[in-house]
């Protein structure tokens, strides 16, 4: 099925009068998907809360009249939302998700991580040195398509590149779904440049490396200095872990802005369709090749390594779009084997346990 991305374009801007006065709840992005999903009276005695941080002790809410932290028991992460049970905190209902961005965590224990609940744009930050890299933004890219979060790819610190020319050409051949936004992040260009996207209840995400420029995107935007930022080490250009947890800021305009840490490690998941629609051009060539589980090695009949050669295709970009689906289905199929070895080891607790009581 051909999934519709006329959503991720530039919005386009709507004539009218004076915007209305935000309620907390649509302040905090509550949306008619959310609403849909419940009741008045249902909302009268378990009111809405959204999770804007998640401690080791529970997750910090926020609502209308609602500023609490819910001691563990929701499966939840940053942007649920959920309906707050206050007789019983830990029992509190999680609304279905509009979107959620996830990966592989980190180690040897194939879980997955959630990274972050109901984004409407996801700003895929990025310097004009030595921490650009093609490969990682295609990355981020297919983590955002898979979630159905809007991605923008933001590039910062264009005053310290002789030729910023370059980074936004291989940005821009990415996809052309992704805008992409250069712009100085310490000055008045945040505010004018993501308008478009930082609308009244709308949730936005920064992502990327650390010392990009996210957190101080973050101030620019709320005209605040609130979150504390730190700059590149110059040897090498590589940032410094300022922000160390998720955490979504509510900003004065009625907009949801989360900051993240900076990942070292981006593992994909459960994303084969966020990857086919990065490289969609080498995913409708791999539909003309012979043979139909074709490698686009060796193989005769490879209307991929055809376009290689007739150089209408990078060899780089057909070497990382493989290295993603390779990646991913590896990842994927660990993770299904790790669920069905946990639901069978379930499955013969409960027997034991029978067994015990009779």
């Amino acid at each position: 099925m051909t999934r519709d991305y006329s959503q991720f374009l530039k919005p386009t801007a709507k004539a009218g009068g004076a915007p209305r006065t935000l309620s907390t709840l649509e302040a905090l992005g509550w949306q008619a998907f959310f609403a849909q999903q419940t009741s008045v009276d249902e909302m009268a005695e378990t009111p809405p809360a959204r999770v804007i941080e998640v401690h080791r002790n529970g997750l910090h809410a926020m609502g209308d009249e609602v500023d609490t932290v819910i001691p563990p028991g929701p499966d939840a992460t940053v942007g649920d939302w959920l309906l707050l049970d206050k007789a019983h905190p830990a029992s509190s209902r999680v609304l279905e998700r509009k979107s959620l961005i996830k990966r592989r965590a980190a180690g040897h224990d194939r879980q997955t991580q959630l990274i972050a609940a109901n984004i409407d744009t996801a700003f895929i930050v990025s310097s004009c040195n030595q921490d650009f890299n093609v490969a990682r933004l295609e990355r981020y890219i297919a983590l955002a398509f898979e979630a159905d979060v809007a991605p923008v790819i933001v590039l910062t610190k264009t005053d310290l590149c002789e030729t910023p020319d370059q980074y936004v050409a291989q940005a821009s051949a990415i996809s052309s779904l992704v805008p992409v936004v250069v712009l100085d992040a310490r000055g008045d260009e945040p505010r004018s440049k993501l308008a478009d996207w930082c609308k009244p209840g709308q949730t936005l995400a920064f992502l990327g490396s650390s010392g990009v420029g996210k957190s101080t995107l973050i101030n620019a935007l709320s005209g605040t200095q609130s979150i504390e930022t730190q700059a590149i080490r110059e040897d090498d250009a590589k940032g410094r872990h300022t922000t160390t947890s998720r955490q979504l800021h509510i900003l004065s305009d009625g907009c949801a802005v989360l900051d993240t840490p900076g990942m070292r490690e981006l593992q994909l998941t459960d994303a084969e369709t966020g990857v086919a629609d990065v490289f969609s051009d080498l995913h409708a060539l791999s539909t003309q090749c012979r043979f139909n589980d074709c490698q686009h090695e060796t193989e005769p009949g490879c209307a991929v390594l055809a376009a290689i050669e007739a150089g209408d295709v990078d060899s780089e970009r057909l070497a990382r779009w493989q290295k993603l689906v390779a990646e991913d289905r590896h990842n994927s199929a660990s993770l299904a084997q790790r669920k069905s070895k946990d639901k069978a080891l379930g499955k013969l607790v409960r027997q034991v346990q029978k067994l015990k009581k009779k």
